[in-house]
C-alpha cells in the first residue's frame, strides 16, 4: 500500500474519516462500583447519539485503578457536537466523583486490519483518513466567555495588563503563544502549546499572575464561577472550551511578515459546524494559492460560535472577500444562508464586504509569545 504525506501542516475534523476516541482514567481508591454504575448510564446515553458506532471499557491488568474507555464514531463532527453540548456536561457529571485524573485523545482512523475490521458496517468501512498529515508539534485550543455589557473596556484593560506566566510546564510541555481577542462582550483566548495541552492549561491556571487576572474579571462575567471550587471551575472551562476543528499552514511567509487577526462568525442555530466546514474549504484553497494573503488559518467552533484565526500578510483590507472567506459568488450565497441574519448578512459589493470584514474582525487585546528557552 502506497502512503502519501500531506506537504503542508494541517489538521481537520472534516475529512470524513472515522474517529477513535480514547479516554484514560485514574480512579479514586474504592470508587470502582460507583464508577461502573455511572459508566452504564453514560454508555446507554452515548449509544443513542447520532454518529456513535461502538465503545469499550477496559481495566489495566497492571494497575486496577487505571481504566480506559474507547469509542468509535463515523466521523469527527457528530462527536464534537455531542462532547461540547450541555447534554454531555450533564451526562458525565456523575463520573467526576470517581475519577482522580482524565486524559482525552482523539484520532482519525488511517488504516485497519484484522477481524474487528470485518465487523465494521459496510457504509462506514471505507471511511479512513486518506493519507497521513504533517504536524508541527503544536496543539491549538481556545476558550471563550462573555462579560456583562458595558464592562468591556474594564475587562480589556485587566486582560492586557498582567505579567506573563512561566511558559515552561515540564520537560515535554511548553506554552508557546497566547492571544486574547474581544468582539463586543465576547472574549476569546487562543493558546498554542508544545506537548500536553491539559498539563499546560492546569499549569497556567495555577500561576499567581493568571489567578489574579481571573479573580479580577470574575465580577464582570455573565456566567458566575468559583475557580476555588473544582466542580464550578470544571463546569466553567468545559462550557468555555472552543475546540480547533481545522488548521492549515501554507508556510510561504516568514513570521515577521505576517500579522495575527481573528474574525468572529455567529451562525444560525444548528449551523455552526456547516459554517466552519465552509470556511475550512476556503482556507484549504487559499493554502494552494501562491497569491493568497492568508499564510495560515485555525478555525475554532462550538455550537453556533465560529472563530477564524488568521496569519495574514498585511493589509487584509486589500482583499476583504478573501479575508472573510467569501471570494466567489457561490460562497457568498452559502455563507449568507449559514450566518445568523439570513441572506442579507453578507453583501456582495466591495464596500459592503469591506464593512462586513470590519464588523467581523475581533479586537486584539494582547498577543504574547514565549521566549525561546
Amino acid at each position: 500500500m502506497t502512503t502519501t504525506l500531506s506537504e503542508r501542516i494541517s489538521q481537520s475534523a472534516f475529512d470524513g474519516s472515522r474517529l477513535r476516541v480514547v479516554l484514560l482514567l485514574d480512579l479514586y481508591d474504592g470508587a470502582q462500583k460507583e464508577f461502573l454504575e455511572a459508566y452504564e448510564h453514560l454508555r446507554n446515553q452515548v449509544a443513542s447519539v447520532p454518529g456513535h458506532i461502538s465503545d469499550q471499557l477496559c481495566q489495566s491488568i497492571e494497575n486496577p485503578s487505571q481504566w480506559l474507555i474507547t469509542s468509535e464514531w463515523d466521523s469527527a463532527p457528530p462527536f464534537l457536537a455531542w462532547v461540547n453540548s450541555e447534554e454531555h456536561v450533564a451526562t458525565v457529571q456523575p463520573l467526576h466523583n470517581c475519577v482522580r485524573d482524565t486524559r482525552s485523545l482523539r484520532f482519525s482512523v488511517l488504516r485497519e486490519t484484522g477481524r474487528a475490521f470485518e465487523m465494521v458496517p459496510e457504509p462506514v468501512k471505507g471511511r479512513l483518513q486518506a493519507s497521513p498529515r504533517l504536524g508541527d508539534g503544536v496543539v491549538r485550543h481556545a476558550l471563550t466567555f462573555t462579560v456583562k455589557p458595558g464592562t468591556e473596556d474594564i475587562v480589556a484593560k485587566i486582560l492586557a495588563d498582567y505579567d506573563s506566566p512561566n511558559a515552561r510546564v515540564d520537560e515535554d510541555t511548553r506554552l508557546r503563544r497566547t492571544s486574547l481577542f474581544m468582539h463586543g462582550n465576547r472574549v476569546v483566548r487562543a493558546v498554542e502549546v508544545e506537548g500536553d495541552l491539559l498539563a499546560a492549561l492546569r499549569h497556567v491556571a495555577r500561576q499567581p499572575e493568571v489567578r489574579a487576572v481571573e479573580e479580577a474579571i470574575n465580577p464582570y462575567l455573565e456566567q458566575d464561577r468559583d475557580l476555588s471550587d473544582p466542580d464550578s471551575a470544571r463546569m466553567f472551562f468545559t462550557r468555555a472550551a472552543l475546540p480547533t476543528v481545522h488548521h492549515v499552514t501554507a508556510g510561504r511567509h516568514k513570521a515577521e511578515d505576517v500579522r495575527r487577526h481573528a474574525l468572529f462568525y455567529q451562525a444560525k442555530e444548528g449551523c455552526g459546524m456547516a459554517l466552519a466546514r465552509l470556511l475550512a474549504e476556503h482556507d484549504e484553497e487559499a493554502a494552494d494559492d501562491p497569491a493568497s494573503i492568508i499564510d495560515s488559518s485555525t478555525i475554532f467552533q462550538r455550537d453556533d460560535v465560529v472563530v477564524r484565526l488568521l496569519e495574514a500578510v498585511e493589509p487584509i483590507e486589500a482583499q476583504p472577500a478573501q479575508a472573510v472567506g467569501i471570494d466567489g459568488a457561490g460562497k457568498v450565497a452559502r455563507l449568507g444562508r449559514l450566518l445568523d441574519g439570513g441572506n442579507n448578512a453578507v453583501p456582495t459589493d466591495e464596500q459592503g464586504i469591506s464593512r462586513f470584514l470590519k464588523q467581523s474582525e475581533m479586537t486584539l487585546i494582547t498577543d504574547r509569545r514565549a521566549m525561546e528557552s
